[in-house]
């Protein structure tokens, strides 16, 4: 029997146990029943937090699941190293971490849609030297230390070209926070990171401080692999298409990292000196009182208000933790401002019948936002302002497009043209982004603080921790348990006025 028989031969016994897979990709995956997502586990793309997963990447990811018609498992890694061998090997079906397009992973992999966009930037701690060139890098022996196969490494690798006496360390065991991290604590002289991970981490660590900028803005985008048909690539990017087109994309955006532009130093370490030892306090009527909210929402808000000072009184006559006007007390059943747990229970009943004013077109995470600025300024004025930005063609549904507003009803030309007339509105944005903020540093504190998963939420997969996906939405900033507290009331008394106008603020 010549050779090429005994081939045949072979091919036709073994093919009695061998079926060929004409599936595609996309075909695949629903067959499984699970979108397999790699991540990075950290305050941007996903984490535990303590209402369940969260992230801009989770989130997205969990809304490509359910087009697909599929459950979600999503499977992190503490380093970068280990996302793009795990999609090489097929261990997972798409990469969501925030990463950055290079020309490395573009010859390697698919990206898709650009969802937003990062610059690189170096950082040092504040109260140290601070580099103004590439030549500083290494000046007195500094350390300038990042992740491995980052795109700040290669960053580094082109900066090397010019300066043959650069030098830098590559950390294979951590990844950027951890980087950032160690820079605040002074362990390391020098990183380079992304500026909206940077924005984010000085919310718990002020210390971290832009030295200088290294790139234009990047692109940040999707992986799959190249390899195999386009089925679900292609859905990926008739995804991405829809959410800008419906503004969703812009939503969650600003829901994670809209409020970050602007860093107070000395405000965010005196907020966190105030988390340690003012917020313990007061925690318990937060929980008590907070009903449908977040208590950790309500005590920024009150922070904002007050600093968590139970007798503050203002020039205009608010006053107590809540900082409430006579009128406002009256209306939520406030007799005495200046006892804390009546405050703290006025101002959550007051946020709510607010909350509650606000129209339904709004997207349901963002009226929240149109409730704050309404408790500042008072309802009316926020209607204003919906109404300005339907005039200027924005959407008045969008917190986004309306809190650009805001500031015209301070201005002339704007507010004789508004039902309500002038207010401060400038005062208002400020006075919920500050909130955003506080609320922000509350969940990175607690996060920093929080244990390990428990060992039945968490499966180890050669080397990766695969948590899967509730099946129903993650839990939004509204939503809360109730326990009860002691009261640390003060005795002081009041008295009450009548109730106040739409215009008027709590």
């Amino acid at each position: 029997m010549t050779s090429l028989a005994v081939l045949v031969l072979s091919l036709v016994l073994v093919g009695c146990d061998w079926q060929f897979d004409d599936r595609t990709v996309l075909d695949k995956i629903r067959d499984r029943g699970v979108l397999r997502v790699g991540t990075l586990n950290n305050e941007l793309s996903y984490y535990i937090g303590p209402d369940g997963p969260t992230g801009l990447d989770y989130e997205l990811a969990k809304r490509f699941a359910d087009k697909l018609g599929v459950k979600l498992e999503m499977i992190p890694t503490y380093t970068l190293s280990g996302l793009f061998p795990a999609l090489e090997r097929g261990d997972v079906d798409v990469i969501a971490a925030s990463l950055t397009i290079t020309d490395q992973r573009l010859a390697q992999f698919r990206p898709g849609p650009a969802y937003y966009f990062v610059s690189q930037q170096v950082v040092y701690k504040k109260g140290h030297w601070r580099p103004r060139d590439v030549g500083d890098f290494n000046r007195e022996d500094a350390v300038m230390a990042v992740v491995e196969d980052s795109s700040h490494d290669l960053t580094l690798q082109t900066l090397k070209k010019d300066h043959p006496d650069l030098s830098w360390k590559v950390v294979q065991d951590a990844d950027d926070d951890e980087l950032l991290k160690q820079v605040a604590e002074g362990d390391i002289d020098f990183t380079i990171a992304d500026s909206v991970d940077i924005a984010l981490m000085q919310r718990t660590h002020p210390d971290i401080a832009v030295a200088m900028a290294l790139s234009e803005d990047e692109p940040v985008a999707w992986f799959m692999k190249k390899k195999g048909d386009s089925s679900a690539y292609a859905l990926m990017v008739n995804f991405f298409g829809e959410l800008n087109q419906t503004g969703e994309l812009a939503i969650l955006e600003e829901k994670y990292f809209g409020h970050v532009d602007q860093f107070d130093y000395v405000d965010t370490r005196a907020f966190l000196r105030a988390i340690e030892s003012k917020l313990p306090t007061w925690e318990p009527l937060f929980k008590k009182h907070a009903n449908d909210f977040d208590w950790r929402l309500l005590a920024a808000l009150s922070y904002q208000e007050s600093h968590w000072n139970p007798r503050a009184i203002s020039p205009t006559g608010v006053r107590g933790m809540m900082m409430l006007t006579l009128p406002t007390a009256k209306s939520v059943g406030v007799r005495n401002r200046l006892d804390p747990e009546q405050s703290i229970k006025g101002g959550a009943l007051y946020l709510q019948r607010v909350l509650e004013r606000v129209p339904d077109s709004v997207n349901q995470h963002e009226r929240i936002w149109f409730a704050l600025a309404s408790y500042n300024i008072g309802f009316g004025h926020v209607m204003d302002a919906r109404r300005l930005t339907d005039a200027q063609g924005a959407d008045p549904n969008s917190w986004s497009d309306v809190k650009q507003r805001l500031p015209l009803l301070a201005k002339r030309q704007y507010y004789t043209q508004t039902r309500y007339g002038y207010a401060r509105g400038y005062e208002a944005l400020s006075y919920v982004e500050n909130i955003r903020r506080y609320y922000q540093s509350i969940l990175g504190y607690e996060k920093a603080h929080i244990e390990s998963l428990d060992s039945q939420q968490v499966e180890d997969l050669g080397g990766l921790q695969t948590i899967v996906a509730p099946d129903e939405p993650s839990t939004q900033a509204l939503e809360k348990t109730t326990e009860q507290a002691p009261n640390p009331a003060s005795s002081l008394s009041e008295d009450n006025s009548t109730p106040q106008s739409d215009t008027q603020p709590r």
